[in-house]
């Protein structure tokens, strides 16, 4: 502080007349000799190969949270790839990304994967961008003002003689830049929550850039429609807390175990679930402070799952819920649920997301082959050019409303979204040398949390008559009556795949058992509808060949349930042979 004088930009609680610069920069301070206080210093704190030193010296507790966290460890991505390839006989062991080694599976991690972690360092000085990866705390809580960024601009210039006199500031507001760089990779919540879908033009074959938007790393995205809660101004954080985001200690095996949040817990169906201030933990406390939120005198709501506050919320005395912004510090109305979604007991084992998701991502026909010769290959975890690299090649991105599947967990089935996210072939002769000795084929869908969100819901047919929606794939699904009788026909959009014989994108057969030796999933509970199921899916979507979704008998079957109305079933109804 002798020599950065009058440095300004820093966060009330990172102020260094409060810390000092030691407490995050290290370095000797007892030395007035600039090569002597610089020894030992640490330029860009806040790596996790340095935060136990650093950051972890004031927040041990949000360290080891975040040590344990699936950022950190990429348990699930690690788990997955190598039952893909063989390597593992289930999806569900315990990894940690930074003890991979060189097998088949491993080597397909370095060079696709790998550059999305927590563990990954950030070597340079610059704000976050859409480019960043890793960087451990700085990650998320690293931001520049403009006055930071001018003067790191002018000291790189000079050749770092021109001291900067704004610091960037170390703080809680985390925006959605930090989230973006690796939300917006594999199942693209960062993208898909801005209304951004990904395509394989080139920047140069955009053909409207009304329509599409060419990211820093040059991917073209199509405009599609945005979720509701970004259209409001809403961040990722004003959803997922710091509980969520950092992690609570535990090891999850996969993202869906460490997310207890859900839609219900903010538009519930009779009143929140609610703690005093005076129970807030100390992590949530010091987030309160920090945000300099004042309302203490109100209850906040709580996640009922595992508890943990939203302390960005509160209930006034007549019992109306409200969210204050982390962006802008705007106050949204909490409204509770809807009395179709209240009442409706036709549909208590669908998830929100699964009616109210306007699209989501679908990836079909990748291939993945390995190039031993392939120069200036670049180890992603390793951070260094070598020789050999895994190479994928994918024949299409598109979107569509979610298909649907089934989630088997604590004896109950709840249907949520699923996307065509591994239909791919594995070209596992070609690590060894012999290409085309050893190709595996997959057909497997993934669980996903789409983040389009939308106030209205897809209309009944998108779900009962809609052939993606229940797994054959794209195509024309018809509901033919003669007869007095009545059966559905599909006809595929894509062309069969020879190695199964079904259509490039489906998941399942139409109206046909799997075999229950076929892996179709990347999760051991979650699935494929059933033959009995599709057949319950479309009877209903028989019935809507006649009756509108609004209608009378349509509305019946949703408070009452199925059985009931069709006590009621006239002889001018054709439904489906069973």
């Amino acid at each position: 502080m002798q020599c950065h004088q009058n440095t300004k930009g820093y966060s009330n609680y990172h102020n260094p007349e409060l810390i000092g610069c030691s407490s995050c920069h290290l370095g000797d301070i007892s030395s007035l000799d600039k090569t002597e206080a610089h020894q030992g210093m640490v330029l860009i704190p806040g790596n996790l190969s340095d935060a136990k030193e650093t950051c972890g010296k004031c927040h041990s507790e949000e360290l080891k949270k975040v040590t344990n966290s699936l950022m950190t460890t990429n348990s699930g991505l690690v788990a997955v790839d190598k039952f893909i390839f063989g390597e593992a006989d289930s999806p569900d062991y315990h990894y940690h990304i930074k003890d991979i080694e060189n097998s088949a599976a491993d080597k397909h991690i370095r060079d696709l994967c790998a550059n999305c972690h927590l563990g990954a360092e950030k070597p340079g000085y610059g704000e976050i961008n859409q480019l960043s990866r890793g960087g451990g705390c700085i990650a998320c809580h690293l931001n520049y003002s403009d006055e930071a960024k001018s003067d790191l601009e002018k000291y790189i210039a000079s050749d770092k003689k021109e001291l900067p006199r704004f610091h960037p500031s170390t703080d809680i507001f985390v925006n959605n830049t930090h989230c973006f760089g690796c939300h917006s990779r594999s199942s693209r919540i960062s993208t898909n929550y801005i209304g951004l879908q990904e395509t394989l033009l080139n920047e140069n074959e955009v053909p409207n850039f009304n329509d599409y938007s060419v990211l820093e790393d040059k991917r073209v995205y199509k405009h599609l429609e945005a979720d509701v809660h970004h259209t409001k101004g809403l961040l990722c954080i004003d959803c997922h807390s710091s509980h969520e985001v950092m992690g609570d200690g535990k090891r999850y095996l996969h993202q869906e175990n460490a997310v207890s949040l859900n839609c219900s817990d903010c538009h519930f169906k009779e009143k929140p679930n609610t703690i005093p201030y005076d129970s807030l933990d100390r992590e949530s406390l010091l987030v309160y402070l920090h945000r300099e939120y004042t309302h203490s005198d109100r209850e906040i709501i709580a996640v009922k799952d595992d508890g943990h506050p939203l302390v960005n919320t509160y209930v006034d005395s007549t019992g109306n819920a409200f969210l204050i912004s982390k962006n802008n510090g705007k106050i949204h109305p909490l409204k509770p649920q809807s009395e179709v979604c209240s009442k409706d007991s036709a549909h208590q084992r669908v998830s929100c997301s699964a009616c109210h998701s306007s699209w989501t991502s679908r990836c079909i026909g990748c291939h993945n082959q390995f190039d031993k010769d392939k120069p200036k290959a670049f180890d992603l975890l390793d951070k260094k050019y070598v020789t050999g690299q895994w190479e994928e090649y994918v024949a299409e991105f598109s979107s569509s409303k979610p298909a649907l599947g089934v989630r088997e967990h604590d004896g109950e089935d709840v249907i949520e979204p699923a996307i065509p996210g591994m239909i791919l072939t594995i070209d596992k002769g070609s690590f060894k040398g012999n290409p085309g000795e050893d190709i595996s084929f997959h057909r497997l869908y993934a669980p996903n949390s789409p983040h389009t969100t939308t106030k209205g819901v897809r209309d009944c047919k998108s779900c009962h008559s809609n052939s993606a929606t229940l797994g054959y794939g794209m195509g024309s699904l018809v509901y033919k009556t003669k007869n007095n009788k009545g059966s559905w026909i599909f006809n595929p959009d894509y062309a069969l795949n020879s190695n199964d014989n079904l259509p490039e994108d489906a998941w399942i057969p139409f109206l046909k058992a799997v075999d229950k030796n076929v892996v179709n999933s990347t999760r051991t509970n979650f699935r494929p509808f059933n033959v009995e199921e599709q057949k319950r899916m479309l009877f209903v979507g028989a019935c809507l060949q006649c009756h509108k979704d609004d209608s009378k008998v349509m509305r019946q079957t949703l408070e009452l349930g199925l059985q009931p109305v069709l006590k009621k079933v006239t002889e001018a109804c054709i439904l489906p042979e069973k």
